[in-house]
């Protein structure tokens, strides 16, 4: 695997191996997407064949940005790479910072945008089977109480993001 990607390297920003940014644990930018239907959020469980966390469930999708490519241009072009999805406008919800080991030796340690999307009726979804093995539809609290339930089930970034900042992305729409 040869990709390069922004990571932080002291105080600068510095294209570098994908494996090897993950491999050190280093700082690096990277974008989640949370796609909204009502009070239902779209997850996925990624493919069997993704370098790390492979078939667990996650949120709608999250990448890395490549270099120079703003937080906004990657989220759009993700949800197209990953699930077929095009014409919905992201806004971004927060940014935030968390470190977890996510399996064979690799860490994540990244400060993530997040963006939020309301699905459009009748919009098509088209998972792409080398990142996303099957999607689904739950509602926001059933989420956060399954990922309590059964943890192992999903990636390490959903649980930090519904255990610890769930109403930091999700405000409005909890308050609402």
């Amino acid at each position: 695997m040869n990709d390069q990607i922004p990571a932080w390297v002291g105080d600068r920003l510095t294209p570098m191996d994908k494996m090897e940014v993950h491999r050190q644990g280093l700082r690096h930018p990277a974008v989640s997407i949370f796609v909204l239907d009502g009070n239902k959020v779209l997850i996925q469980r990624r493919a069997e064949t993704k370098y790390h966390s492979p078939g667990l469930w996650a949120n709608t999708c999250c990448t890395h940005p490549k270099w120079n490519e703003r937080p906004e241009h990657c989220a759009l072009r993700r949800l197209n790479e990953e699930l077929g999805i095009t014409g919905l406008y992201p806004a971004h919800a927060d940014r935030l910072e968390y470190r977890a080991e996510v399996g064979n030796g690799l860490i994540e340690h990244e400060v993530v945008d997040i963006y939020l999307a309301y699905a459009r009726p009748g919009m098509t979804i088209t998972p792409n089977p080398e990142e996303v093995a099957e999607i689904r539809w739950v509602g926001l609290y059933d989420l956060a109480a399954e990922v309590r339930r059964h943890p192992e089930r999903f990636s390490k970034w959903l649980a930090i993001y519904l255990a610890e900042h769930m109403d930091r992305i999700f405000g409005a729409l909890i308050r609402g």
